[in-house]
């Protein structure tokens, strides 16, 4: 018997291993390894044949220390035929597949390998190596269910460690991932699909410097435009591309290391592979622009218009709209504007495409202006104003001039239609997004775009001339209406300014009858501020109007201001929108609420009087029948007049104010309908069935009414626009300057002499607006000062009533001109004023005669023509009062 002395791992005690061989001549052959520097060589004696009786006292102890030192020293061919040398990671790896794929992962094995990852954490890249190692190996044999196994094991390791080591792990894992992706395989780039959005959600201690997705998202949307034959597992695939776009976008936009997944390159993929599915699946679009800062939102945002482009898309308006809505929603509310910004350079880059690709971008603008709107306001509405005229002209034409993508291409009248309604409808979108001062800006930018009759010059295309400027007034109009539509205001002084008033005001005046009524209802939405327009919806007589539930508010000191300076035009303007004799029941039905309105919302008892006023004019118009008006016009205004009073007697609540007589041609119910009971004539009418000045002074002083303004009939004060506006629109614009002229001869005709003499010369622009009243008030007089008078109880009695008959005077007077202006024909008034040309140019050249003329001088005369004048001494001429020191 041979005895060896072997040393153990730990060196603190010799076992005596006895080996009795059978023959002698068969020994163990000694096979030494080479231990580390500090220590002795190890005597190892292995057996090599079964039938030698060996003693070991602690075998599997041998075991355990020879493979713990072969895992330091050996490589991984030696001793690969022996599974109990072989590394420890390996064979815990090994020991966590089953024989049977079918029965899963061997739990119990998973937890000692995890554990030993755990406590030894520089074995994680050498585990992963294998692991993916062994995974390739089944790929290749088509052993799926093994595959399984092991990216189940990859994933529950990577979910459970978090150490500094990881990054070598992560590459393997990435492998094994792209191995699965790259699989022809359904099943398989699903399983590395979802192993991949494991590994996203995970977040890392240690920054990467050298990974690299770009395989991924190429692959992801590469599988986002799966074609599968079957239905069920091509949506599976595409579901799977659009959670490992998630996955990517999500594991890359935080970590400033990795390669930027907002560059072109990367979103020119993603998101037409996420508007790809959009139509089909819930597309995960919403996350990725959720991230996207301010600098990434055009990159993000040019590839959908590319999309939408590409696929013409903007024709069908739903996808556009739900992918805008998505992105409207999900975007940072501090970067919303920058896609309205991007949607309107995408509009007037297609300024000359079809009326169906601009009306599908308007609409997905009309969506996106209710979630969020822009900053840069007036920007907007410009843009939208220059696509609404574009469209006219196009309309007009009849071509998009050659230009764009549509080569002479003949412009359906039916689609711009359409897209002017679109854009209209985006204005009034937008403008209900902001504050009442922005509305404010908005209403008189827009009206700074109409143009006004006799003001601008024809608008639109050369060939249109007068068409083109009405359709452009009747569109603006509407955008217009749709800006005020909602608008509530606590100052009509600011709502309503003059450089607002006056221009729109004058479009009461047209021929036109629908821009009349667009008119009428712009002030109709600016006046309500306590939506009763609904509850005014027809005319009517009402018993009672407390069924109406309307709310009456009491008139503050800027809408007293706003009256005070604005209601004779608003009374002059509904008195004389009732003479336009095309005028339709929707205009009676404006006018109407527009009067019930200023009752409402505006009226003090000063200004109720003169609505009364203005009423029994209307009533005084319909039965003097100046103007020639058609019968079913005049038992309109009667019955405009009897529905009002009506209501205006129940708002005062003037009981004796409420009595009435009923006659069906002059009230409302019977006017106001489909066929109206319309006499033949209306003379004869008889005092009981009309509504009389004196009873309704009489009733109203008794409430304590101020009368005296009621008891002087209402006469509308023309201006000269308003002349100028009650000829033929078309001669309108062509004739601004000869009635200019008219007028300013007319003008003279009616001053005194002295008047003439004294009254400030006007130019023609400013005769444009003059009144026919001239009085001291408009036109100023150098006058000699005289000395005070003095002012007794008599003097003021006498000026009271001296200025009552003198104002009759002027107003009987400025009646006569009007009249001869409105019936006289054209001719008569041509050769009037021709007639005047003598005098006039006589006057002018007294005129010259004085200016020019040396004045004179006390060391001589000067001479004119034949005649000789005394030259005046310094000390006996006399000069003006302002001339003397």
């Amino acid at each position: 018997m041979q005895r060896q002395v072997v040393k153990s791992e730990r060196g603190k005690k010799r076992r005596k291993i006895s080996v009795t061989p059978r023959d002698r001549t068969s020994q163990a052959r000694p096979f030494v390894l080479s231990s580390p520097p500090a220590r002795r060589p190890v005597l190892f004696v292995f057996v090599s044949r079964p039938h030698r009786r060996v003693e070991m006292p602690f075998p599997r102890r041998l075991v355990l220390n020879c493979s713990t030192l072969l895992d330091h020293h050996v490589g991984s061919g030696v001793c690969g035929c022996c599974g109990a040398l072989r590394p420890r990671y390996k064979r815990l790896v090994d020991n966590i597949f089953p024989e049977d794929p079918e029965d899963g992962l061997v739990k119990a094995n998973m937890e000692k390998l995890t554990f030993y990852a755990l406590s030894a954490p520089e074995k994680l890249d050498r585990i992963g190596a294998y692991l993916s190692e062994r995974l390739s190996r089944d790929v290749a044999r088509h052993k799926y269910g093994y595959v399984c196994i092991a990216m189940e094991a990859l994933d529950q390791l990577l979910m459970a460690c978090h150490c500094q080591s990881i990054n070598l792990f992560v590459e393997s894992f990435l492998k094994m991932v792209r191995k699965l992706l790259e699989s022809d395989k359904p099943n398989l780039q699903i399983l590395g699909t979802n192993s991949f959005v494991k590994f996203a959600n995970i977040e890392e201690d240690t920054p990467s410097y050298h990974r690299s997705y770009d395989f991924f998202v190429s692959r992801f949307s590469e599988m986002c435009h799966s074609s599968f034959e079957d239905p069920d597992i091509r949506t599976n695939i595409r579901m799977a591309g659009i959670k490992g776009l998630q996955a990517v976008v999500r594991k890359t936009v935080n970590d400033e290391l990795q390669a930027n997944i907002w560059d072109p390159q990367h979103m020119d993929k993603i998101v037409p592979s996420l508007l790809f599915n959009l139509q089909q699946e819930d597309c995960k679009e919403r996350e990725l622009l959720g991230r996207a800062a301010y600098g990434n939102i055009k990159n993000a945002i040019t590839p959908v218009l590319m999309h939408l482009d590409n696929h013409s898309l903007w024709e069908s308006k739903f996808f556009a709209v739900r992918c805008f809505k998505i992105i409207m929603y999900s975007i940072q509310t501090q970067h919303a504007h920058l896609v309205i910004q991007q949607l309107l350079g995408h509009l007037d880059a297609n300024s000359k495409n079809s009326a169906t690709v601009r009306a599908g971008i308007v609409e997905v603008l009309s969506e996106a202006a209710v979630i969020e709107a822009s900053p840069t306001v007036l920007e907007v509405f410009n843009t939208l104003l220059k696509q609404l005229r574009l469209s006219v002209d196009y309309e007009l034409t009849g071509s998009y001039h050659a230009c764009g993508n549509i080569d002479s291409a003949v412009v359906k009248e039916h689609e711009e239609r359409q897209l002017q309604e679109a854009v209209i409808k985006t204005v009034g979108s937008f403008a209900n997004t902001l504050p009442t001062y922005q509305r404010s800006e908005v209403m008189l930018f827009i009206m700074g775009k109409i143009p006004v009759p006799g003001m601008h010059p024809a608008i639109g295309p050369a060939s249109s001339g007068f068409e083109g400027s009405r359709m452009i007034q009747l569109m603006l109009l509407k955008a217009l209406l749709q800006v005020t539509t909602g608008f509530q205001t606590t100052n009509m002084l600011t709502a309503l300014p003059t450089s607002f008033l006056d221009p729109l005001l004058s479009f009461t005046l047209m021929e036109d009858m629908e821009i009349r009524l667009l008119v009428l209802e712009i002030l109709v939405s600016v006046i309500d501020r306590h939506d009763n327009r609904p509850k005014l919806s027809s005319i009517s007589i009402i018993s009672d109007i407390s069924v109406l539930k309307l709310k009456v508010d009491k008139c503050s000191r800027q809408d007293n201001l706003f009256m005070k300076k604005h209601s004779h035009r608003l009374y002059r303007h509904v008195y004389l929108a009732c003479k336009e004799e095309n005028s339709a029941q929707l205009h009676f039905e404006t006018l109407y609420a527009l009067l019930g309105l200023i009752s409402m919302e505006l009226a003090n008892e000063e200004v109720v009087v003169d609505l009364i006023r203005l009423a029994l004019a209307l009533q005084d118009l319909a039965l003097t029948n100046e103007d020639s008006l058609p019968v079913y016009n005049r038992c309109a205004i009667h019955a405009l007049s009897a529905a009002y009073l009506n209501l205006i007697c129940q708002l005062t609540t003037v009981p004796s104010f409420c009595q009435h007589k009923r006659v069906p041609f002059l009230l409302p119910e019977d006017i106001f309908i489909e066929n109206p009971r319309v006499p033949e004539t209306l003379e004869k009418l008889e005092g009981e069935v009309l509504f009389l000045q004196t009873k309704i002074a009489e009733v109203l002083g008794g409430s304590g009414y101020n009368t005296d303004r009621l008891a002087t009939p209402y006469i509308p004060q023309l201006t000269g626009t308003q002349r100028h506006s009650l000829l033929p629109t078309k001669i309108r614009c062509t004739t601004v300057y000869l009635l200019a002229y008219i007028e300013l001869c007319a003008l003279s005709l009616t001053r005194s002499p002295d008047e003439d003499r004294l009254a400030k010369r006007k130019s023609i622009g400013d005769t444009i607006s003059l009144q026919v009243e001239v009085d001291s008030r408009n036109s100023p007089e150098r006058e000699e000062r005289c000395p005070a008078e003095e002012i007794t109880f008599e003097t003021l009695k006498k000026a009271i009533v001296d200025s009552v008959s003198t104002e009759e005077q002027e107003r009987e007077r400025r009646r006569q001109v009007v009249e001869k202006f409105q019936t006289a024909p054209f001719e008569e008034i041509a050769a009037h004023c021709g007639a005047r040309a003598t005098l006039l140019q006589s006057k002018l050249n007294q005129i010259f005669e004085i200016t020019i003329r040396p004045p004179p001088s006390p060391s001589g005369s000067v001479g004119h023509g034949s005649t000789q004048r005394r030259s005046v001494p310094v000390y006996e001429m006399k000069f003006p009062d302002l001339c003397v020191y």
